[in-house]
């Protein structure tokens, strides 16, 4: 009994270690946001830029140029939609993956839970995302999509997007401590990344491509906020689980390998 005790002890203790470092969780996160817009006249308000100018570029292309069939859906509120959630992504990652390098100092000299940093990164993303958010509110009553029941599951959606970029924000910035051309390679994959999501159109799972597409976790998530939000549909089951079960595995493994080689931080700085 004393062994099992000890393993559950072991394999929960990263999770217990940060809950007791929340605060300075939340400060680091609030420091990164007053980072991120110190002296800038538009403050919070820069979050809307980046995806309502890529809705209207994106809009220009693809809906005059290319004709992308979007069903009953406007192609500007469908690509939006499809935008708000891949900018949290992808500003997640991006602000994570230097994250340990960036706070060399505090990594090395003082003790606590270094999975803080990262995770302080999500959070200051997710504050853009939810600001963001207000343009989705606006393009909806636009357009004339009211409220529905299904916004009842857009938690859930959350929660399985948060998993997926805890565990790569995690995998990403350990990677990039060790191998600093980590963080170039990865501009390069999350770009095309992008075109292999259901961001700017819909992605079909048929033909020679279909199989490696539908590996692809992200995709149903997107496809998810669609259905919650504009649809007024549950998420795809098969999907959405694929997608929840990827961010658990994420999650699980990732704070574990991240746990046994933080003695390997300083030295690697």
């Amino acid at each position: 009994m004393a062994h099992v005790s000890s393993v559950k002890c072991g394999l929960f203790e990263p999770y217990r270690e940060l809950f007791s470092q929340r605060e300075l969780l939340f400060e680091l996160a609030a420091r990164d946001l007053r980072i991120r817009y110190k002296q800038t006249l538009l403050g919070a308000a820069w979050a809307l830029f980046t995806p309502l100018v890529m809705m209207l570029v994106f809009t220009q292309i693809f809906a005059r140029v290319a004709k992308i069939d979007t069903g009953d859906v406007p192609y500007p509120i469908f690509v939006y939609c499809g935008l708000l959630p891949w900018q949290f992504f992808s500003g997640s990652l991006k602000g994570s993956v230097e994250s340990l390098t960036r706070n060399s100092r505090l990594v090395t000299k003082i003790y606590m839970p270094r999975e803080v940093f990262p995770l302080a990164q999500i959070l200051s993303s997710f504050v853009d995302f939810l600001v963001a958010g207000v343009v989705l509110a606006g393009l909806m009553a636009w357009y004339g999509y009211p409220p529905k029941w299904t916004m009842l599951a857009l938690p859930l959606v959350v929660l399985v997007q948060f998993q997926i970029i805890v565990g790569l924000s995690l995998l990403l910035s350990m990677a990039n401590l060790f191998f600093r051309d980590v963080k170039y390679i990865f501009e390069v994959v999350l770009l095309m990344w992008m075109f292999a999501t259901s961001v700017v159109y819909p992605i079909r799972l048929d033909g020679r491509w279909g199989s490696i597409l539908a590996l692809n976790p992200m995709t149903p998530v997107i496809d998810a906020y669609r259905s919650t939000l504009l649809l007024g549909e549950l998420p795809d089951a098969a999907g959405f689980g694929y997608a929840a079960a990827v961010g658990l595995a994420l999650v699980v493994v990732a704070f574990r390998w991240f746990h046994e080689s933080e003695y390997l931080f300083a030295e690697n700085i």
